[in-house]
């Protein structure tokens, strides 16, 4: 398999993790730890590929499960909760309650859906509650965002006194999201919904289609489908929020949802303003190529190998930039999403449509983002910094997840639970008062 450095490409999260079953790789998880809380090791086994007969038995895992148990009691609930792609392998995560303590396990299946090996993943660092986060001053309302045939969970977080607030609709990076947009311990939508309201700000998040329903987007598909009709579904929803000024709804779009934005407001010119946060200025592709150079200098690795396969990368990159099928299939792949998407993607110029916007316009950036550089945003300034509806910021310490970072470096800061920056909360909160 060519070995190329795409999977440091985090603004473009692949969705062809998904083109498996993965419902029914999910079943296959929680079956085979339904086997194991009933006993029956011979029949968890048959769950191994031939290989992996080889490498555990029968009697290992009954030793196994009995080690489990002797540790953290009896089972409360087990169930799959993730999955993703490794090399030729499919990961499912598996999120075990137990009596005394919780347990995930990872779960490697081959393509045939046959157990190939099972690991125990290190106690992942859990998320913190940030300092401005009063919930005294908030409350929190579940409910959905739906169309025909579809529910996306969702959360209305409102300030507790007063009405009459402006309301913002959190709209995600590229990729499955949760409605948090959770990335290891870290959860910055729910730090900015929080801060918002202790500020007098609503707000509504969502679930990710792509999460739900990932079998949807296994065919032709664009960012209609993807970002575009579940935002305008959340734009409606916050109308009907009591004590909302339905005159001062907002659209903060993150990385690709804030290089969307300026085609959200288009299509809802009700909206009174939108917030570009760490918002790709340029094509996709261009994004992507300048991660993979920049993931690549972070090795220190200078050898012709290398640079060989930073060539490739590049090579399969460049094929995305479609203006047009011609005689592409619609649903052909190009790194992991179909030839629609890029052809629909491409022929979308965001700081043109951005110019022509009436409504209010507030653009952040971090300087210390590797996914989405600052050349961005500089971009951003220089093509709109004459409009008298635009305004800027850059936080030259703060990184992709606008928490406050000692330097640029890579995806493990990912891995360190932070905070949005209050700095950022309370400029947000005064920008979107100031009318």
């Amino acid at each position: 398999m060519k070995k190329i450095f795409l999977l440091f490409a985090f603004v473009i999260l692949a969705l062809n993790s998904f083109s498996q079953n993965v419902f029914s790789l999910f079943g296959k998880a929680n079956t085979f730890f339904d086997l194991f809380a009933a006993g029956k090791f011979e029949e968890a086994h048959a769950y191994f590929s031939e290989e992996g007969k080889t490498k555990v038995t029968a009697e290992n895992l009954k030793q196994f499960w009995a080690n489990m148990e002797g540790r953290m009691g009896k089972v409360k609930s087990i169930d799959a909760v993730g999955s993703k792609n490794q090399g030729e392998y499919y990961a499912i995560t598996v999120s075990g309650e137990f009596q005394y303590d919780k347990q995930d396990f990872i779960l490697l299946f081959d393509k045939t859906e046959k157990l190939v090996g099972m690991h125990l993943p290190p106690k992942a660092v859990t998320y913190r509650s940030p300092g401005y986060a009063d919930s005294t001053l908030y409350k929190e309302k579940s409910t959905y965002i739906e169309w025909p045939g579809h529910q996306l969970a969702a959360v209305i977080t409102t300030p507790k006194d007063g009405n009459s607030f402006p309301i913002v609709i959190l709209v995600h990076g590229s990729g499955p999201n949760d409605m948090d947009e959770t990335i290891g311990p870290n959860k910055p939508f729910k730090d900015i919904a929080a801060g918002l309201a202790v500020n007098g700000i609503a707000s509504i998040r969502y679930v990710k289609r792509t999460v739900i329903y990932p079998n949807e987007f296994g065919k032709a598909y664009t960012v209609k489908e993807e970002v575009l009709d579940d935002a305008l579904q959340a734009i409606a929803l916050a109308k009907k929020v009591e004590g909302v000024d339905t005159k001062q709804i907002y659209v903060l779009g993150h990385s690709l949802g804030g290089m969307l934005a300026p085609r959200i407001a288009t299509l809802a010119p009700e909206l009174k303003g939108i917030i570009l946060a760490a918002a790709p200025a340029r094509k996709l592709s261009d994004i992507i190529i300048e991660q993979n150079k920049y993931m690549v200098s972070q090795t220190k690795d200078t050898t012709a190998a290398m640079q060989k396969n930073l060539s490739d990368a590049i090579a399969e990159i460049e094929k995305t930039r479609l203006t047009k099928l011609g005689k592409i299939k619609p649903d052909s792949l190009l790194l992991g999403l179909p030839a629609t998407y890029w052809v629909d993607l491409n022929s979308y110029d965001q700081i043109t449509v951005a110019k022509k916007l009436k409504q209010r316009i507030f653009v952040l950036q971090g300087g210390y983002d590797f996914q989405v550089p600052e050349t961005d945003f500089n971009l951003w300034k220089e093509a709109l910094s004459n409009n008298s509806n635009v305004s800027f910021k850059l936080y030259p310490d703060f990184n992709h997840l606008f928490s406050q970072q000692e330097a640029k470096g890579n995806m493990l800061q990912y891995q360190k639970p932070n905070n949005v920056e209050q700095r950022l909360i309370e400029d947000l909160s005064a920008w979107i008062k100031e009318l």
